[in-house]
C-alpha cells in the first residue's frame, strides 16, 4: 500500500475530499544545487492536490488523514495510461509501414502516419472505457486508511 498524508477539506454527501501536498524528495539528495529537478521543484513550488478518497469511518473537515491506493492498482493504471496508447500508435506506425509496399498507400510515411494516428486514437479510446469501468471499483480508489489528528476549532460569542 502507498500512504500519503492529507487533509479532509470537504465532505459532500458520501464524498469525502481531501488534499495533499505535493513534495519532492530533494531535500534528502547530495547533488541539490546541481539538479533540474531541484529547481523545477522550486519553481513549481508545493502545489496541493484535491482528490475523491472513499473512508469508512466519521470524518470532519480539518481532519489529518492518512490515504493510501495499492501498488497493484498503481502499476496497472499506470500502464493503462501510459503503455497501452504509446503500443498502440507503435503498432499502427508499424503496420503502416509495412502495409506501404502493398500498394494501398503512395508512400510508407503516410501510412505509418495515418495508422499510428489511428492506433494512438483506439489506444485513447479503450483507456476511456478502461477508467469508466475501474470508476467506482475499491481496489482502484484511495482509501482513508486511519485518522492522525482531528482539528477542532472553537467558536467564542463576542457579546
Amino acid at each position: 500500500m502507498i500512504e500519503e498524508t492529507a487533509q479532509v477539506v470537504s465532505i459532500s454527501g458520501g464524498d469525502v475530499w481531501v488534499e495533499t501536498r505535493r513534495r519532492s524528495t530533494c531535500s534528502g539528495c547530495a547533488a541539490e544545487k546541481g539538479c533540474g529537478t531541484a529547481v523545477l521543484s522550486k519553481v513549481l513550488g508545493n502545489r496541493r492536490t484535491r482528490m475523491r478518497v472513499l473512508a469508512d469511518m466519521s470524518l470532519a473537515v480539518g481532519d489529518q488523514v492518512v490515504i493510501g491506493i495499492g501498488e497493484r492498482a498503481l502499476v496497472r493504471g499506470s500502464l493503462a495510461v501510459y503503455a497501452v496508447p504509446l503500443l498502440l500508435l507503435l503498432l499502427g506506425a508499424v503496420l503502416g509501414r509495412l502495409g506501404a509496399g502493398s500498394g494501398l498507400w503512395a508512400s510508407g510515411e503516410a501510412a505509418s502516419l495515418v495508422l499510428g494516428m489511428g492506433g494512438l486514437a483506439a489506444g485513447l479510446l479503450w483507456l476511456k472505457r478502461f477508467t469508466r469501468h475501474i470508476q467506482d471499483d475499491r481496489n482502484y480508489q484511495p482509501v482513508v486508511l486511519r485518522r492522525l489528528a482531528t482539528v477542532v476549532t472553537d467558536r467564542v460569542a463576542l457579546s
